[in-house]
């Protein structure tokens, strides 16, 4: 029998630079390369690192003889967490798989995506046309035999890298919030620039028309009226946009900034490879900073508008406001509003009237119509007798405003309240741990449970009850305040209508029979005028 060879094995090793199948079959062909670049913000540093990862893969692509350039796909001042939005990545791999690429080259495996599931998807999906990737930095090549595992494990550090600094610059975030440090989105803020310091500083010209809103909207004018006024006046957005929206009007009457505070960590950030956001609802604190910054709108006129703004959306009586009279006169016998109608419109006798819009859905009121000139003439008459009797006003409101001042009885109620509130709650949260530990009679647990909660809720409630009562208080006192200023500000007699009087005095008009009117002034005094008196006027 013949001896028996041993079995030999001859390692043939793997060609250090494998080409991707489609160039094998064509050898004539150059290698069809293009490189990727990206950085991750706008400053200045980064804008360097860019243009020169440009410019160093361009030269060293065309050095190579056996290279055709194609192009340095690039992305600028982004996001690296997610290849949703980057147009370059995007559109370097649709050439890629359509053929136009045979090797991409990139600096890093966190400059091609910090996303694991990102990297590995397209690597196999460009690996399956026979595309390859290689990584500087890395020296890992997609082709190679052991390209795909080194990519799994350093794309997963990488992407550890990026939940690190995201959760840093979230550090960094809540330190500055709990410091009392406010920044603002100036781009799209209007009214503020950023300051030396690094804390927002007032634009004057901005300013303006901040407070003109305000002022538009005590008046009585509705977010989608002022927003339409806006737009007419030809005032840009803080977007810079030529169209006012009312959620851009209502934003800016809600924003407390404008107060000169600031409520920090409205809403946080869920995924740091998403970047999705949401509104705070209580997940993570946040932080209330008073007089962060100088205001531009008062205090007591800021906490005025809230109070507006949540009594009108129970109200109804404000919708547009276009025209001075709009909404403010209502008829003395359904409730209904008055709105404007043109009698005779085709002749020569065309009037505009007033008159209750529910007698043309089958109501009998019988108050009557007024004209323009008559609402007029009966204003001037109510608010004359105001000023005739200013001394007197005057001294009232003095009193009445004290009155409103002292809030010793809801802060002692208050005080009582928020002890009693802390104090059931250790009680509900002692039970809770007991019935936890011990085996408690389920039947007296829930008693005493329903009995703590029913406590814990009723004084709750009351401290809501406290919170909407002092702001009724304080809107009160600043409607009087400001119907005060403008008795001031008119010492004489007032001889013609004034549009900005009648807005920033007149709450509303009630008309009665005989075109009897009350007027409702905005720190709630009335005056009854009636047709002898207003004509007279």
């Amino acid at each position: 029998m013949p001896a028996v060879t041993a079995a030999r094995v001859t390692v043939i090793p793997a060609k250090k630079d494998r080409l991707p199948i489609n160039v094998l079959s064509n050898e004539a062909r150059k290698l069809r390369v293009a490189a990727y670049a990206r950085v991750s913000t706008n400053n200045e540093e980064q804008l360097t690192s860019y243009e020169a990862q440009v410019d160093y893969y361009t030269r060293y692509i065309q050095s190579k003889d056996e290279w055709q350039f194609v192009e340095v796909y690039t992305d600028e001042g982004i996001s690296a967490t997610n290849t949703k939005k980057r147009d370059g990545f995007n559109r370097m791999v649709a050439d890629a798989l359509a053929g136009k690429i045979d090797l991409i080259i990139t600096k890093s495996i966190s400059r091609f995506a910090r996303n694991t599931v990102d990297t590995l998807t397209t690597v196999r999906k460009l690996k399956e046309k026979g595309i390859e990737v290689f990584f500087e930095k890395e020296n890992i090549r997609t082709l190679d035999g052991k390209g795909e595992l080194l990519i799994t494990i350093m794309s997963s550090l990488a992407q550890e890298e990026s939940r690190s600094i995201s959760e840093n610059v979230t550090w960094g975030q809540r330190k500055r919030f709990a410091d009392g440090k406010v920044s603002l989105p100036y781009r799209r803020f209007l009214g503020y620039e950023k300051g030396p310091d690094g804390l927002p500083v007032i634009v004057e010209s901005e300013a303006v028309i901040i407070r003109l809103i305000y002022r538009l909207f005590l008046y009585g004018k509705s977010p989608s009226a002022i927003a339409t006024y806006l737009t007419d006046e030809g005032i840009p957005t803080p977007g810079g946009k030529k169209v006012w929206r009312a959620k851009v009007v209502e934003s800016i009457l809600t924003n407390e900034k404008y107060k000169g505070d600031a409520l920090l960590q409205k809403k946080f950030t869920v995924d740091f490879l998403t970047k999705k956001q949401k509104v705070n609802e209580g997940e993570v604190p946040q932080y209330y900073v008073t007089n962060s910054h100088p205001a531009i709108i008062e205090p007591e006129l800021f906490d005025l508008v809230q109070y507006e703004l949540k009594t009108r959306k129970t109200d109804g009586r404000f919708t547009s406001c276009l025209h001075p009279f709009s909404g403010r006169i209502i008829c003395g016998e359904c409730g209904g509003i008055y709105g404007s109608k043109v009698w005779h419109s085709n002749t020569e006798n065309r009037s505009l009237v007033w008159q209750c819009n529910e007698k043309y859905r089958g109501q009998h009121c019988s108050t009557p119509h007024l004209t323009e000139d008559e609402i007029k003439a009966a204003f001037l008459a109510a608010f004359n007798i105001v000023l005739g009797n200013r001394d007197e006003i005057i001294e009232a409101y003095e009193e009445v405003i004290a009155a409103l001042t002292d809030t010793a009885d809801l802060d002692a109620e208050q005080e009582t309240l928020e002890n009693e509130s802390e104090v059931v709650l250790g009680l509900i949260q002692k039970i809770i741990s007991e019935n936890a530990q011990t085996a408690m009679d389920q039947e007296e647990y829930n008693r005493r449970y329903d009995a703590y909660s029913e406590r814990f809720e009723a004084a709750r409630k009351r401290l809501a009850e406290i919170a909407e009562l002092r702001q009724e208080r304080n809107a009160k006192k600043t409607r009087i305040r400001l119907f005060m200023e403008n008795m001031n500000n008119h010492q004489e007699l007032v001889q013609s209508f004034d549009e900005e009087l009648w807005y920033s005095t007149v709450d509303y008009v009630t008309v009665y029979e005989d075109k009897r009117l009350v007027f409702t002034f905005r720190d709630g005094r009335q005056i009854e005028i009636t047709a002898e008196l207003w004509r007279a006027a």
